[in-house]
């Protein structure tokens, strides 16, 4: 292995192959789950050092890891603990390589971190929607390898609807230039679609051409109290209808979520919390729109209006300024956070049919109270765009870590089961990573994972992107 060390080192440099010391940044995962032991970390400044690199791990049989932020939540960008696999950490290639305003769109390279692409169409007077809670440390590669949702899924789609094209270095260390910027392009199989999502376990996804947005002129936030989860998908209903493609972002929260940011977080005004009952569901709903904001605000007032009436909405406040609306979202975006502060938990990212959530959750809830008595659920997530966060925390008095190691695999069997009933998938947005390689292979259908695994073949015959990751190491396994 030294001598691969040696060619990687000249290909790009000794300072960018760290094999000694503390690698615990790259060698962990971001919620602590998993540490491995990678053979060395290897920081490439260009599409051509990830080639060289990956040509010179394939003649050496050695397995490689793509990394971006490393702010995954599957356990798919951590190195196992063998001690001789590659981390390919891609942060130094954070180059924008083109700003495209008349084709709405900019090439910009993996390692770029998401909010500084913000901030960049920002001071260019555009948009780019891609928003989720680690978006000061999470790139764009990383962003396209899991197919990243976030909190405007409703109006923008994934980041897969966001991509335009790819740059991608193969498992043989070839490089496909695929940055075209075309919104129409029906030449053969969409290679684009089959990196994105794919967890580097295809190719090393090195740059993107992303889709950029006329920035809204009007911007309207509004926190509202519910009685019930069927009237969250009732005020769902609504929103569409009176707002059109305006509605940009749908967030519920549960109860007891948003109890977990009062507990914790007391400098943060939760709207209604004072109230001697707290009702049991809160809805975060922002419409964005291109006409002037006395028309955007019209039919906003209306829907709330039309909500009230029909009953599924029981308070709600609506953010005088931009300043009070990012507040408002502050509340949505520190649940995990207080989450983490309240102890370990077991964590859910799972999509259902909107229309058939409220019966999933009641079903769940019912389920879990029975199963673990005083067990605690923490309900949140895009409820938009169907994803929900059904995060379950121990007991109030018991403890957290006992409670992970004893009932994790009957909570997940539980949780998973519901959601298989109720038509959805046990992986929204947060990917399979290594975390979840047993339940695609009991939830996926055979058919599904024999096509996978062919892909997988016919990309990657030596097994070297990311092995682990998505599919187990053989069809039948």
């Amino acid at each position: 292995m030294s001598a691969l060390l040696e060619r990687l080192r000249h290909i790009v440099g000794p300072q960018h192959v760290l094999h000694e010391g503390d690698l615990i940044a790259y060698e962990q995962d971001w919620r602590r789950r998993a540490r491995g032991k990678a053979l060395a970390v290897v920081r490439p400044a260009n599409t051509e050092e990830v080639a060289a690199v990956v040509r010179e791990c394939a003649a050496a049989g050695t397995s490689i890891v793509p990394q971006g932020g490393n702010t995954g939540l599957s356990v798919g960008s951590t190195p196992d603990a063998s001690g001789t696999q590659i981390v390919l950490s891609l942060t130094r290639m954070n180059a924008v390589r083109q700003i495209d305003r008349d084709n709405l769109s900019f090439t910009v390279e993996a390692g770029c971190i998401l909010q500084n692409l913000q901030e960049l169409a920002d001071k260019e007077g555009l948009l780019f929607p891609l928003s989720l809670a680690a978006e000061g440390s999470c790139t764009i590669g990383g962003n396209l390898g899991t197919n990243a949702g976030g909190t405007q899924v409703v109006r923008y789609g994934n980041t897969r609807e966001l991509c335009l094209g790819l740059e991608v270095v193969t498992a043989q260390g070839e490089i496909w230039h695929g940055l075209k910027g075309l919104r129409k392009d029906n030449t053969g199989y969409d290679l684009r679609n089959l990196m994105i999502g794919s967890e580097g376990t295809l190719g090393i996804i090195t740059a993107a051409t992303m889709k950029l947005f006329p920035k809204p002129a009007a911007q309207l936030t509004a926190f509202a109290a519910l009685p019930d989860m069927a009237s969250a998908v009732r005020l769902l209903g609504l929103a569409h209808e009176f707002l059109g493609a305006g509605l940009t972002g749908f967030e519920v929260m549960g109860r007891f979520a948003l109890s977990l940011v009062i507990k914790h977080m007391p400098q943060l005004r939760v709207p209604f919390a004072g109230e001697a009952e707290a009702p049991p569901y809160y809805v975060l709903l922002e419409n964005s729109d291109s006409e002037s904001e006395e028309h955007a605000r019209q039919r906003f007032e209306a829907l709330l209006e039309r909500a009230f009436g029909d009953g599924c909405v029981l308070d709600a406040v609506v953010a005088e300024s931009l300043s009070q609306a990012h507040d408002l979202w502050h509340i949505r975006e520190s649940i995990p956070l207080a989450q983490a502060e309240e102890g370990l938990n077991i964590k859910h990212d799972i999509s259902i049919a909107a229309s058939r959530i409220p019966a999933f959750v009641e079903h769940a809830d019912a389920l879990l109270a029975r199963e673990i008595p005083g067990v605690r659920l923490v309900n949140f997530g895009h409820l938009g765009d169907g994803n929900l966060h059904y995060n379950v925390q121990a007991p109030e008095q018991g403890d957290p870590k006992v409670f992970l190691r004893e009932q994790e695999d009957l909570v997940n069997h539980l949780v998973y089961e519901a959601v298989a009933a109720f038509g959805g998938s046990f992986s929204a947005e947060h990917g399979v990573g290594a975390l979840k390689v047993d339940k695609l292979q009991k939830y996926q259908s055979p058919v599904a994972l024999s096509m996978m695994h062919a892909i997988k073949q016919a990309l990657d015959p030596q097994g070297i992107l990311n092995p682990g990751c998505i599919l187990a190491s053989t069809p039948s396994a």
